[in-house]
């Protein structure tokens, strides 16, 4: 019950205009911008024939841990107070977030435990040992073990870093956004993979102040349409799931999360693909570039090439939000 307070009471203190918004996500920016990488963007255009536009890739599998994730939990663990860095944090993920978590709390000279469950992959939970952290199973799903995490920080007076329910979170991702004003200054449209909503919600939330005109597309798997069902609701609702190659942003929306209504202010237009799109993107990319992306990588990528004859003579961004991927979807390449 407290934390579902806490949440509420975090919506209501969120600012309300995209000018404050947008501060937000400068400000983190300038906190993180020493502690992580400023990605590249590369121009893409040769994978789409017969349409004139510009497009660009963000290349977030080129951050440290092979994901965006590391921008929002070095975010949010810089703005730990002196106590709450002496207790140490807790987290729970089979993979990105996870990795993101442990890495900043290196960097930070904080204990990180880090709870999965188990489905969790032997690489996964290696890598993230590597940084430091302590490994705790729980639970057979990712669910089970977060829900374990979050009590287990209630009661030792720990914070609990959400992957996306949390604003130091959602404006740390939203650095990004930061960089892609910089490294591509005229962007018609910028597509985005969608899970809990954190990177969009701070993609977006930066757009809408520094390049208002720029539409940001949310992107979604057909097997795992969480937050874009959520929107179209306005509530937070259960949603059938099925098995996706996009497993980072699979699972359920947590109740209350700020990103709905985050989400439901910035994201201009929703795709939603197919598995085979999914997949038929990411061998493109590696066929053509020999880049191993992950799954929720290419649903922005196969969202932008179902719709590409709509951006002709536009310059479009696709972010590639990470490129771990777990060793069953690396075998269909």
């Amino acid at each position: 019950m407290r934390e579902n307070r806490e949440h509420e009471e975090e919506l209501n203190m969120m600012p309300d205009t995209h000018a404050q918004w947008g501060h937000g996500v400068t400000d983190a920016y300038h906190r993180i911008q020493s502690s992580v990488r400023r990605t590249p963007v590369e121009e893409i255009s040769e994978l789409v024939h017969l349409i004139t536009a510009r497009i660009y890739v963000k290349l977030e599998n080129r951050q440290e841990t092979g994901s965006f994730k590391l921008r929002g939990a070095t975010n949010r663990i810089l703005r730990l107070t002196r106590e709450e860095r002496d207790l140490g944090i807790v987290a729970a993920s089979n993979g990105n977030h996870g990795l993101g978590v442990a890495a900043a709390a290196k960097s930070a000279g904080i204990a990180a435990e880090i709870y999965v469950s188990a489905q969790v992959a032997s690489t996964k939970s290696e890598r993230i040992e590597g940084y430091g952290a302590r490994i705790v199973r729980a639970g057979f799903e990712p669910l089970e073990a977060e829900t374990i995490a979050r009590d287990r920080a209630l009661k030792s007076g720990r914070v609990f870093i959400s992957p996306y329910n949390d604003w130091d979170v959602l404006v740390g991702q939203g650095s990004i956004a930061v960089e892609l004003c910089e490294q591509i200054p005229s962007l018609d449209a910028v597509f985005v993979a969608v899970g809990g909503g954190g990177l969009i919600g701070g993609i977006g939330a930066y757009m809408k102040y520094a390049s208002p005109t720029t539409e940001v597309v949310g992107c979604w798997p057909e097997h795992s349409p969480v937050l874009y069902e959520a929107m179209k609701a306005g509530r937070i609702l259960p949603v059938d799931e099925k098995p996706t190659l996009s497993e980072s942003t699979s699972g359920g929306l947590e109740e209350g999360s700020i990103t709905l209504d985050v989400c439901r202010a910035v994201v201009d237009s929703c795709i939603l693909v197919s598995e085979e799109q999914i997949l038929d993107a990411m061998r493109l990319v590696y066929r053509l570039k020999q880049w191993m992306i992950e799954g929720a990588a290419g649903v922005a990528l196969a969202a932008f090439l179902a719709t590409a004859d709509r951006y002709a003579g536009k310059t479009v961004a696709v972010v590639i939000c990470g490129g771990n991927l777990s060793p069953k979807v690396r075998e269909l390449l």
